[in-house]
């Protein structure tokens, strides 16, 4: 599990400096979150599949759970048949409480946007909790094993 930073000294100088074994994955973690509002912003079809891991669920309010990439792929496919104009205007996701164990993180968080289901339709502001678990690929990389959304 993710701890807070411990303290360590360098020789000669009396002034302590962070230390946290966890570094390198917090920066990847911020690359994905950074890579989920890249996709998301211009609806990026690849971009969107490539944040999760081969065998992803992805639970959203109103939809059954959707397993695995291929159906998230087909999941959000369906989606822009369904709303061809559909345009996201702003999404603000904010990531809390990352815990890190073993290859694996948790986390929570709150999501903002505001979309456009077509170039006609009024703006939709869209406020979201959500749950995420998370799995570093071997690459060093991280990618949503668990997508778990809450109005």
């Amino acid at each position: 599990m993710y701890q807070e930073p411990v303290f360590a000294h360098t020789a000669g100088v009396g002034r302590p400096l962070r230390s946290d074994p966890h570094a390198a994955d917090l920066a990847a973690i911020e690359k994905l979150h950074q890579k989920d509002i890249e996709a998301t912003l211009p609806q990026d079809p690849k971009g969107l599949l490539d944040i999760f891991t081969e065998d992803a669920v992805r639970i959203v309010p109103g939809s059954p759970p959707v397993v695995g990439k291929q159906a998230i792929q087909a999941e959000n496919e369906k989606g822009r048949i369904e709303y061809p104009g559909f345009k996201v205007l702003s999404y603000a996701p904010e990531y809390r409480n990352i815990q890190i164990e073993n290859g694996w993180a948790c986390e929570w968080g709150e999501h903002e946007a505001l979309y456009k289901l077509s170039p006609e339709a009024p703006p939709v502001r869209l406020r979201l909790k959500g749950f995420d678990v998370l799995r570093r690929q071997s690459d060093g990389s991280w990618k949503f094993a668990v997508l778990i959304l809450n109005e």
